[in-house]
């Protein structure tokens, strides 16, 4: 099989039209150049380059093979060279992000606007989060996640964080819990809808209340935090749900800090070390996370 680093050097060659400024060139020695000569000239079966008077002229090949030889070396130069920028109004592309129906609620309607101003070429296909497994994202049908980053994730997989949040109280307006003060005794005797998109009955909420000897009821559990906020507003039951699902949208909802002592949580977005160096990734990335902080920004009292 011929060898393609070759072609750098024949390059060179036609266009010095000398071994000593090839070598020079290519930071060679005079003898490692004619090696190189020697091997061009078995590879191409002719001489290249053969003496008139105290120099050397190009034979009838090489002349034919110098813009061709040239153009390859710029083309695979151009292939090697990393990209340093994209137009991304002239890109077309669907990305696949996979998230809850809430953070598609709240965050993509300013990214889709963000995307139609910069890039109208490029298109989000959102698809349900139901686990925190990593496989589609491994496996390349999904180019992008956010949720709460779980400690025992694949280690493969990149993370960047895009804001921090905590669970509050949501009951409608009008709720017992809508007056006075919640302490934990008076937040636990009342009736609860659960989250849970793997179809546990208990969590942390649970093991805080079971410490200070309490235990709540839950009487309904749904799959996601759009459908408990829709129903803490439409009934008595009360919802736990992350502060930032409610920021826009206290319509009809009384909120109140949990009286308990729980953590507050970090939302990441995920991919696959495959596409980190992927420009137009790179820059829906960036889109993502500028947004995230704006709408995050944009809810502050």
């Amino acid at each position: 099989m011929p060898d393609l680093n070759l072609l750098t050097t024949l390059d060179v060659l036609l266009a010095e039209g000398s071994v000593a400024g090839a070598a020079k060139r290519l930071r060679l020695s005079p003898s490692a150049m004619s090696r190189a000569l020697a091997r061009l000239r078995e590879t191409t079966g002719d001489p290249l380059l053969v003496r008139a008077g105290r120099g050397l002229v190009p034979t009838p090949k090489a002349v034919a093979l110098r813009e061709q030889v040239s153009r390859l070396v710029q083309d695979a130069n151009a292939v090697l060279r990393p990209m340093q920028s994209l137009d991304m109004a002239r890109v077309e592309r669907t990305f696949t992000l996979r998230t809850s129906e809430e953070f598609v609620e709240h965050f993509a309607p300013a990214l889709l606007a963000r995307i139609a101003r910069e890039a109208p070429g490029v298109r989000l296909r959102f698809i349900n989060k139901t686990d925190k497994h990593s496989t589609l994202l491994r496996e390349g049908s999904v180019d992008l996640e956010t949720g709460v980053v779980d400690p025992t994730a694949s280690p493969e997989v990149l993370t960047q964080a895009l804001f921090r949040d905590r669970l509050v109280g949501v009951v409608r307006s009008g709720h017992p819990l809508s007056q006075g003060d919640v302490d934990a005794r008076r937040f636990a005797q009342g009736q609860h809808v659960y989250v849970s998109r793997r179809g546990q009955d208990r969590g942390q909420i649970d093991d805080a209340l079971e410490k200070q000897g309490l235990t709540r009821q839950i009487s309904t559990i749904v799959a996601g935090f759009a459908t408990a906020i829709a129903l803490a507003r439409t009934t008595d039951l009360i919802a736990s749900v992350p502060e930032r699902y409610i920021a826009h949208a206290r319509d009809g909802l009384h909120c109140f800090a949990l009286p308990l002592t729980l953590p507050t949580f970090t939302v990441a977005m995920l991919w696959h070390p495959r596409l980190d160096a992927d420009l137009a990734h790179r820059w829906l990335r960036a889109c993502l996370r500028e947004v995230c902080v704006e709408q995050v920004q944009s809810a502050l009292p």
